[in-house]
């Protein structure tokens, strides 16, 4: 499922996730409070949705869903290892599974870190920044566990 990241609904979804409450969405956009409640509730069925696709999509045993976050933790059928989707406004949604590997080897080291950083951004979540994506990414994974509701 797409997911309209340049919609109203989806920026008073990430106003939401970035720690503002609906009446300060609704003050801030000239809305009424049931207008952004309404809007954000459409986002979250979309997100959920989105994440349980993705979810099947990549064979992953769905554990807890924080749709708030845009975080789906789960547990791949094929790798047998932990795996997370992410949604992201940056990055779009990102499927992301525990591993061993050589960070610095990899072809993707830049765009790894690039995306742990803003995604930690994008939640509000201070992480140390280190040259080992692997330690960031596992950082950032404990302090979002932690405050899945």
């Amino acid at each position: 499922m797409f997911l309209p990241m340049n919609e109203k609904q989806f920026g008073f979804w990430k106003m939401r996730r970035s720690g503002m409450s609906n009446v300060s969405i609704a003050n801030q956009q000239g809305i009424t409070r049931q207008g952004v409640s309404q809007a954000i509730r459409f986002m979250d069925e979309k997100i959920e949705s989105s994440l349980r696709e993705m979810a099947h999509a990549n064979r992953i045993q769905v554990e807890k869903i924080d749709v708030e976050r845009g975080v789906l933790f789960g547990r791949s059928i094929p790798f047998q290892t932990r795996a997370y989707i992410f949604v992201s406004e940056k990055h779009g949604m990102q499927v992301w599974y525990e591993h061993d590997g050589d960070c610095k080897a990899c072809d993707e080291f830049t765009q790894c870190i690039e995306f742990i950083w803003d995604f930690a951004s994008e939640l509000g979540i201070k992480i140390e920044k280190t040259a080992d994506p692997t330690k960031m990414a596992e950082e950032l994974l404990i302090k979002i566990r932690e405050s899945v509701k």
